[in-house]
């Protein structure tokens, strides 16, 4: 053999083992490629599916939250509707002119001779100070007293004392038809 020959062995065997390395090579190539490619697939998919659940999630209490503050200016609103119904009423009491104003006083007149027995004072609003002179019979009446109507009738010793004026009254029977006035109002 020689020496050419030789060296043409040992090309065609390099060239052989080359093209045997660069098809290994490819084949690896394409086999990390698609490895890439499915992992890079799976991050995307696992990536969609975390961003799908985390705007599921927002939505959901952003929606949450809407209704929350929904329900918060209802509730708002409604108490300012109570208190100016409140108000209204108060208003309405206060007036002299009240329409009945006469009647309700012989009214609470005479809820007070059923639970007042002796001697007891009438201590009159100053709006209808003039109006229980005529009614109190022969009881005494006394200092006036702060409020939209009614008096307050006390004992001689200042023992026991009926609250018959009209802003205690409105209180008790707003707090006692809370449910009533609210499902009148909004019902």
């Amino acid at each position: 053999m020689t020496l050419e020959t030789l060296a043409k062995d040992i090309a065609a065997s390099a060239e052989t083992e080359a093209k045997a390395l660069l098809k290994e090579a490819k084949a690896s190539a394409k086999k990390i490629a698609a490895e890439a490619e499915a992992k890079a697939n799976t991050i995307r998919e696992e990536a969609d599916s975390r961003s799908s659940r985390e705007a599921e999630q927002l939505a959901r209490e952003i929606v949450a939250s809407a209704r929350q503050s929904n329900q918060k200016d209802v509730l708002i609103a409604r108490r300012v509707v109570l208190d100016a119904t409140f108000e209204e009423a108060k208003g309405q009491l206060a007036d002299p002119g009240l329409s009945g104003r006469a009647s309700i006083l012989k009214g609470l007149m005479a809820q007070a001779d059923e639970v007042a027995v002796g001697d007891f004072t009438v201590r009159p609003v100053a709006i209808d100070r003039a109006a229980l002179s005529g009614i109190a019979g022969s009881r005494s009446i006394g200092d006036d007293v702060e409020g939209l109507g009614g008096f307050i009738l006390e004992a001689a010793d200042g023992s026991v004392s009926f609250d018959m004026r009209f802003d205690t009254l409105l209180d008790q029977v707003w707090s006692d038809k809370r449910s009533l006035i609210n499902s009148t109002l909004f019902n």
